[in-house]
This record gives structure tokens, sequence and C-alpha cells, in this order.
């Protein structure tokens, strides 16, 4: 197979990442990707793996980990989801022997370091096809779906790169999630907030319960340590609950683990680490807003456990690195100063309030240029209540995907929040940012918001320096 044919084969499988009409507990089994894996002779098996679900920031804690591990001279797979610009980059290798990837010359993109190459993804598939069409055959679970599909090509690849660990990034939920075939050493639990409620609940108490399913007895007779980001009294409780009934050991960033609040440089911020971990003082992050202070503490916080049940005594100038060197795309990320433009898939009403609470704190007086796009599936009443009252003028735009609302829609939703703002509605993002730009002089920041699918294109078109010609 070419490549071309090769991400042909791997799109013809269900993918309910741009289908949102199905049964999650009916779609989803976990026992389909177990009787395959057990097929092809369990890779997963062989994996030492860091395990992360939530809501918010799964990824961002992904790559905080994976890096540090990488600086501490380690051979990381790291499997991530959505991807941004490359299927590729749900699947990576991380370790220093591997020369980094350019910087694109466009402000602030740069290339995902480590992504599978075309040519390894064509072999890998190429093994493996004609067991998935095999068992799609003789499956009673049904055909298996992309995910499916590309967590198997996940753990196969990165059992035959020998990696010394694997970062695991949970894709829906997590009690039924594909990775949950693992055992893990460490599990994380990102912040949870309601999200997907038409498939996990609409309570962030039955959020929670499914987010810790990947929270299990271990194997062996050494208990399995979890750590958590800051979460309301009725999350924290369904997590301590499932802790104690697998016999699990639970912190809790904020009570248990403190991160400290810091202070900001150009390009990056600063914050220290102290509690039952220890101390980590002035730690180093070029991921902007508080948020990802969390995030890097958390992502700090299941290195450390590793570290200290493996033995495997990481040194804290491993961890400064690690920190610092961490990329990850379109979460804050700012890719013009002429005028200020920032990408941030805020995809849900809290990661919303973030992403204004950031605008605020970085950018003091100016005034906004919001360019929305969001999925059927989110609140978007409620990303609207949070994002649209902010700005001085509204783009409504959308993603070239299945699940993504129409900008009319959006409009009309956000006409309660708007008032006498400026509303436009526009076909896709690079018609939106020509329009935004228009607007926008010294005063203005344009925000680029409401799904990581629109601000994968607008990403794209500045790496591809599309934008640039259209100003």
């Amino acid at each position: 197979m070419s490549y071309r044919e090769t991400i042909h084969y791997l799109e013809s499988f269900i993918n309910y990442e741009k289908n949102n009409n199905y049964s999650y507990k009916e779609s989803v089994k976990l026992e389909r990707i177990r009787d395959f894996l057990r097929l092809i002779g369990n890779p997963q098996d062989s994996l030492r793996c860091i395990h992360i679900a939530g809501t918010k920031g799964k990824g961002s804690v992904s790559a905080f980990a994976a890096s540090i591990l990488r600086a501490a001279g380690y051979k990381v797979g790291l499997y991530t989801s959505p991807h941004l610009s490359d299927v590729r980059e749900r699947i990576r290798i991380l370790h220093k022997k591997r020369t980094r990837m350019p910087e694109r010359s466009s402000p602030g993109i740069k290339d995902m370091d480590g992504m599978i190459g075309k040519q390894e993804l064509v072999d890998l598939v190429g093994r493996l096809q004609p067991d998935i069409n095999r068992y799609n055959r003789i499956s009673k679970y049904g055909p298996l779906s992309f995910f499916e599909v590309y967590t198997s090509l996940a753990f196969q690849y990165f059992k035959e790169e020998k990696t010394d660990f694997a970062v695991l990034e949970t894709g829906l939920g997590g009690r039924l999630d594909a990775t949950n075939v693992v055992q893990p050493h460490v599990c994380g639990i990102t912040a949870i907030s309601l999200d997907h409620t038409q498939k996990l609940g609409n309570t962030t108490a039955g959020i929670a319960a499914e987010k810790a399913g990947i929270i299990k007895m271990p194997l062996t007779g050494r208990p399995l340590t979890v750590a958590s980001a800051p979460q309301d009294a009725e999350v924290s409780k369904v997590l301590r609950d499932r802790c104690r009934r697998q016999r699990a050991v639970f912190y809790e960033i904020g009570k248990d683990i403190f991160c400290e609040s810091g202070y900001f440089c150009p390009g990056y911020q600063v914050f220290s680490l102290s509690g039952i971990l220890g101390d980590f003082r002035d730690l180093k992050i070029r991921l902007l807003g508080r948020h990802q202070r969390v995030n890097a503490a958390l992502g700090t916080s299941l290195v450390v456990l590793l570290s200290m049940a493996d033995d495997l005594g990481i040194k804290k100038g491993a961890i400064k690195e690690g920190l610092y060197d961490t990329v990850w795309p379109g979460r804050f990320q700012i890719v013009s100063r002429s005028p200020w433009i920032v990408l941030d898939g805020a995809h849900n009403p809290a990661s919303a309030r973030l992403l204004r609470e950031n605008l605020g704190e970085y950018f003091p007086g100016k005034r906004i240029i919001l360019i929305l796009g969001i999925s059927l599936d989110r609140d978007i009443p409620g990303i609207c209540a949070e994002l649209v009252p902010y700005a001085e003028e509204v783009i409504f735009s959308r993603a070239d995907n299945p699940r993504a609302a129409a900008p009319e829609y959006i409009a009309a939703c956000a006409r309660a929040y708007a008032g006498t703002r400026g509303m436009n509605v526009t076909r896709d993002v690079e018609t939106a940012l020509k329009l935004a730009r228009k607007k926008a002089d010294k005063d203005f920041v344009i925000a680029v918001a409401g799904s990581l699918f629109l601000v994968a294109e607008a990403r794209e078109l500045f790496s591809k320096g599309v934008y640039a010609r259209t100003g």
C-alpha cells in the first residue's frame, strides 16, 4: 500500500470523533479491542504505562509527563487524540537520540516531534491489515472502530520499538475507552467537568465514575498510585471511593500536592511544587495560562510517583528540562503578534471560562475579536455564555468536520448573550480570519476557539503561510 492508500484504509473505519449519532454504551465495547489484541499477541501487556483520563488538559498532562521521561533519558511512547494537522501526531516516540523536527517559519508554529513516520505507518498497517480484516469478519462484537484500530497500532508500534514507557491519553470517558485494556503503573485524572453529557452523563459525579474506570486493581502486589488535579467535592469523593475499592493510593493537587502561584515572563511562566512528593522550585513551562501550571504539576507528579514506584531516580534537572521543552499546540497558543492571535480549543464551558480569564490576564485592556466554531455535541449555549459577552466582535465559523455545528445555529444560541456586539457568520476559518484581521488594530486580540478541529484548521493556515498571504 502507498501512504495515501494506508490513510484511506484507516479512514474506512467508523470514526466516532466525526460521527455523533451513536449510542455510547451500545457502540463502545471494551470486549472488542480485547478480543482483537488477543489475536495479535496482546502487545499492550509489554508496556509500562502512565494512563491519563479526565475532561480538560489530558493531552497537556500527557505531553508534560512524556517530555520529562525523555529528558531523564528514557524512550517514551506517547499516544494522544485527537490530532491537529496530521493523524500521525497521535502516535509518537520521544527520546533524546531522535533529531527534532525544525520549527516552521510562522510565529508559534512547531511540528510534533517524534511522530510515526509515513513509511513506518504504511509498514505497520500492512503487517496488521490481514489480522484486522480477518477479525472484522468473525467478530461477535462488531467491526473495529477507527480509534480501536489506531490504539492497536500504537500498542504494537510501542512494543516493536521497545519503548521504556508509554504515556496514554484516553479518548472518550475511561471505563470503556480502548486504551483501558492496559494495566497502568500510574494513573492521572485531570480536571473533570460537564462534557459529552449525551454519552457520559449529565452530572460531574456520573462523568467522574466513567473517567475513574481506568483505576483498576493491580495484578501484582504493589498498589496502583493515582494523582488527580483539584476536583469538586463530589468528584473527589467518586475518585477516592474508586481508589479505596481498587486498593489504589490517591493523591490530589491542592490537598496532598501543592502548586504554588508563579509569575509570567515573555514566552514562559514559572511556578513551584511542594507537598508529599517533595519540593520543586522555579519550574518553567512555555505553555501559557494558569491552568497549565496545574497540568504541569499533575504531569510532574505522575512521573515522580512512577520514579518512586519503580526506583528510577529521576533527577530534578530532568524534570525542569522536560517541563520547559514541552510543546502542546492549540492550547492558548499565540501564533501572531501583529495583531495578537491566540488559538485555544476551548470546547466546553469550563475551558471557555479559563480562556476568558487567561485573555484578561495576558492581554489586560485589549479588546477581543472572537472567532467561534463549536461541535454539535458540545454545550453551545454554555460556551457562548462564557465567551460572547466579553468579545467586542464575534465571528461564527465552522470546521470542515461533520460534527461541526452550523455557524448560523451557534449565532442563534449566542444572541441571548451578545447584546449590541457585532456578529458575523462565515463559511470557514480562513474567511473568518480575513474578516477579523480587517477589523483588528493594535488594541485588539483575535481569539480562535470552541473546537480543536477549528483551531487545527487555523493553525494549518499559519503553518503553510496561507494566512500571511490573505492578510
